[in-house]
């Protein structure tokens, strides 16, 4: 069962989540043509240098980076490199902060330069399916309701959902219970319920769902090689309805 967490622990995961904001909004500032995805590492690494705050992502599980960089195909978890950005592709940017022992954790996906109509189709499907999701996050309804309503938005438009990787109830630690999929029926699994917190993190696909592990252990791509985006808030359930702790 999800830990709901009090007014005040919400709060310091909005300033959490503020910072996750800021390092979005100076990484989303850098992207373009030649620039390397190690450079928007060290971006990221000055935003939680000035706000005082840590990475959740530095080390974690031997992870070697601030920020996630996926490129293309690449779904999720790709690891910042010295290789530069490409005109025409996409880049989906994950990243989280630590104030005071609470997690936020939220990600984007950008095109680099100018993209084609069907890349920039893909982001904007996805970022409406994180919408689709984040309206069913009331209390009373259930994990299902939030899964169901992005996979419907996703498919409904053309696009598969990847189904190994979730999102996550999220507080003292990045990953908490409970799983969040990005697919579902309504009505099934955990209610929600006032205090709870959540990642919800839409992965869709231009073509099938399946994923491929790469050698590193970390980077996971598209089985096919066709484009992913990846969009993700933090959000928390309140009597008011669900609040996005991860913008400016």
């Amino acid at each position: 069962m999800a830990a709901r967490k009090t007014a005040d622990e919400i709060a310091v995961m909005r300033r959490a989540g503020r910072v996750v904001a800021e390092m979005h909004e100076r990484i989303r500032d850098a992207i373009r043509p030649g620039v390397t995805s190690a450079r928007l590492d060290r971006i990221g690494r000055d935003v939680l240098a000035r706000r005082n705050a840590t990475s959740n992502f530095l080390h974690y599980h031997g992870y070697p980076a601030v920020i996630c960089a996926s490129p293309d195909e690449v779904i999720v978890h790709g690891i910042p490199s010295d290789v530069p950005l490409d005109e025409g592709s996409i880049l989906s940017i994950d990243c989280g902060a630590i104030i005071d022992g609470w997690h936020g954790d939220a990600a984007f996906t950008a095109g680099v330069g100018a993209i084609d109509a069907e890349a920039q189709r893909l982001i904007d499907v996805a970022e409406a399916s994180l919408a689709e999701g984040v309206a069913q996050m009331t209390p009373g309804n259930r994990i299902g309701d939030i899964g169901a309503a992005v996979q419907a938005h996703a498919e409904a438009h053309g696009y598969s959902v990847v189904r190994e990787y979730t999102g996550h109830g999220i507080g003292q630690a990045m990953h908490e219970s409970p799983d969040v999929p990005n697919h579902g029926k309504p009505g099934r699994g955990m209610k929600l319920r006032d205090g709870h917190v959540l990642a919800v993190e839409p992965m869709l696909c231009v073509g099938g769902p399946a994923t491929v592990l790469g050698s590193d252990g970390w980077t996971v791509t598209t089985a096919d090689g066709s484009l992913a985006a990846h969009v993700e808030h933090t959000i928390a359930i309140t009597e008011h309805g669900p609040e996005i702790l991860t913008l400016p």
